[in-house]
């Protein structure tokens, strides 16, 4: 008889957690061999319980899903990472794969989609769900300007506006007006939000 694949779930919506269990538990060369809620968790059960695929949450309390995924490439290489998603924007799913992850899921997908995709993934390959891929091939090109962006890149959250003007090699005046334009184009109260709409839809 075949050894199961076993699989540990990080999610830390319970509802989540417990549907997902039940659907993978009926998979009769699927075990579930460890469950969390935290990302931290993850990775200490993960140690513990040596899973050939472990599931995680992207969005996850003291760890995410990526950081998960990162830990696990270097302490259980031996172990497939799958990302569960609601977004598909380009920078989470370069992010991902960069990370080492094999698989990245949305979490909307047809309750089978999971154990296919665990088998896919325990095999060697790679998955990316279609939808998320759609949505990041799909989203919309940048509203900044070359200069503007190099102006998000250098501003960051909170950095002095006199810096920003000395590195990029411009007066304080013409960064706050590059800045006032950025949070203009991208509907942004703040620069740590312009900066985070930005880095999301892959445009820095």
């Amino acid at each position: 008889m075949t050894t199961p694949i076993g699989v540990l779930l990080a999610e830390d919506d319970e509802l989540i957690r417990v549907a997902l269990v039940s659907l993978l538990e009926r998979e009769p060369d699927i075990a579930v061999v460890g469950t969390v809620p935290d990302g931290r968790q993850a990775v200490e059960q993960a140690l513990r319980h040596r899973p050939a695929v472990a599931v995680v949450d992207l969005e996850m309390p003291k760890l995410d899903g990526i950081s998960v995924i990162k830990e696990l490439r270097s302490t259980l290489p031996e172990c497939a990472g799958v990302i569960l998603t609601g977004h598909g924007r380009p920078y989470l799913l370069r992010q991902a794969l960069l990370s080492g992850a094999q698989g990245f899921l949305a979490k909307g997908a047809p309750g089978t989609a999971l154990a296919d995709v665990i088998r896919r993934v325990h095999e060697g390959q790679r998955y990316v769900d279609p939808v998320l891929a759609a949505d990041a091939l799909t989203i919309q090109s940048s509203p900044l300007t070359p200069r503007e962006t190099e102006v998000l890149v250098a501003a960051h959250a909170d950095r002095p506006v006199r810096d920003i003007a000395r590195e990029l090699f411009l007066s304080p005046g013409t960064v706050r007006n590059y800045l006032a334009s950025i949070a203009q184009k991208l509907h942004a109260e703040s620069r740590a939000e312009a900066h985070r709409i930005a880095r999301e839809n892959g445009w820095v």
